[in-house]
C-alpha cells in the first residue's frame, strides 16, 4: 500500500494549501475536537476545487448518536462529494461498535461502493477499557467490511498523544493486524513532524496530522501552510 499523509483542513484556502504542500489526502473538519464535524456545503466546496488526484476526507464525529442518525450524516457528506467517510465509535464496546459500525458501511456502499469507509477508534486510557484499539480496532474493520481503520486520541490536550499512550512497538503490532486482513492502518493523535519517520517505517499507510501543519505555535485552531505541509510530506 502507498502510504500516504492527510491534513486536516477547515476551507477551500486551507485545502488549497495542502494540496500545493503534497498532502495525498484533504479532511475537511472543523477541529476542535478529535473529529469535528464540518458543514456539508464545506466539504463541496474543497471537492470542487482539488484536483481528482488528491482524495477528500471527512467525519461525522467521535461519537455517533444512533444507527439511523449516524447512516443519514454518512450518507449526506458522501453525497456532499467526500472519497472517504470516518466515523468515530468512541465509549461503544466491540459488539455495539460492530452493529453500528456494519450498519453506516453497508449504507454508504449501496450508493457509493467505491467511497472508502474508516471506522476511528481511540487511545485514551478510559476509552481502552471499554475497546481496545489494538486488537479489537482490525477485527472490527474486517467484521464490518471496512477499508481500514484509525486509531485516535479523543482528549487532544498536549499530555494526551499517541506516542505517550502506546508504544512504537504496540503500532507495529496494529499494523501487522490490519495488513494481514488487508486493512488500511490510520494513525492519528497529536502527532509531531520528528515522530513521522518512525512511524512510517512501523508501516503505517495513513498519517493523519493538523497542529503540525499549522504555522509554528498556533495549534489545531491555527493555519496550515503549504511550506509546513511539504516538509511533513518529505518525511515519507
Amino acid at each position: 500500500m502507498t502510504q500516504k499523509l492527510l491534513i486536516s483542513i477547515r476551507g477551500k484556502h486551507e485545502a488549497l494549501e495542502a494540496f500545493k504542500g503534497g498532502a495525498q489526502i484533504i479532511d475537511v473538519e472543523y477541529p476542535t475536537s478529535a473529529l469535528g464535524t464540518p458543514y456539508p456545503l464545506n466539504i463541496s466546496t474543497v471537492r470542487k476545487a482539488i484536483p481528482r488526484r488528491a482524495e477528500v476526507a471527512t467525519n461525522i464525529g467521535e461519537e455517533q448518536l444512533n444507527r439511523s442518525t449516524s447512516c443519514q450524516a454518512a450518507l449526506g457528506v458522501a453525497f456532499a462529494g467526500a472519497d472517504i467517510i470516518k466515523f468515530g465509535l468512541a465509549k461503544y464496546a466491540y459488539r455495539d461498535a460492530e452493529y453500528l459500525g456494519r450498519n453506516i458501511v453497508r449504507t454508504i456502499k449501496h450508493w457509493f461502493p467505491k467511497k472508502k469507509l474508516i471506522p476511528a477508534v481511540f487511545a485514551d486510557k478510559n476509552l481502552r477499557k471499554i475497546f481496545d484499539p489494538i486488537k479489537q480496532g482490525p477485527k472490527l474493520a474486517k467484521a464490518i467490511h471496512a477499508d481500514g481503520v484509525l486509531i485516535d486520541t479523543f482528549n487532544k490536550s498536549r499530555k494526551n498523544t499517541l506516542l505517550k499512550l502506546f508504544t512504537l512497538k504496540e503500532i507495529s503490532a496494529f499494523v501487522k493486524y490490519c495488513h494481514s486482513h488487508k486493512l488500511e492502518a490510520w494513525i492519528a493523535g497529536s502527532i509531531t513532524a520528528k515522530e513521522l519517520p518512525i512511524l512510517w517505517k512501523a508501516g503505517v499507510d495513513v498519517i493523519c496530522i493538523r497542529g503540525a501543519a499549522c504555522v509554528r505555535g498556533s495549534g489545531r485552531m491555527g493555519k496550515v501552510s503549504s511550506n509546513i505541509v511539504r516538509s511533513l510530506v518529505k518525511t515519507i
